[in-house]
């Protein structure tokens, strides 16, 4: 390992917003992980919209059935807080993100019938 300096690497460390994954991504390849790092946090630190617009979006992203990061979960729900969210506007975001997960039902319901009916007409 060299003496590189990785600043988006020591920021995101310093945030809390840490991904053990990273690590092993650092033991496999440094100056990726870093590139990565940099180029997601450009839309964090600049951008138009209000930083608790954004902490909704990042819950969402943590929340979706696609991600599930509890741990970004608890940190954008406090930062929302902070940034004047209430407890209303945080729920609707989970029950919006929600959504994503109905198509595990819609895709396997129909699945789980089928299958079941066909158990049962074997035994």
């Amino acid at each position: 390992m060299t003496n590189k300096k990785f600043p988006a690497t020591e920021a995101q460390r310093a945030s809390g917003d840490w991904n053990p994954f990273w690590d092993l991504l650092e033991e496999m390849d440094r100056d990726y992980r870093e590139a990565f790092l940099a180029f997601r946090s450009v839309p964090i630190k600049q951008g138009p919209l209000p930083q608790k617009t954004k902490e909704f979006i990042f819950i969402a992203i943590n929340a979706a059935t696609t991600h599930l990061w509890a741990p970004g979960v608890w940190r954008h729900i406090r930062n929302a807080l902070h940034e004047g969210a209430t407890q209303e506007e945080i729920l609707e975001v989970i029950q919006l993100t929600s959504i994503i997960g109905i198509h595990s039902l819609t895709l396997g319901v129909p699945i789980l019938q089928e299958e079941v009916k066909e158990y049962e007409k074997s035994n």
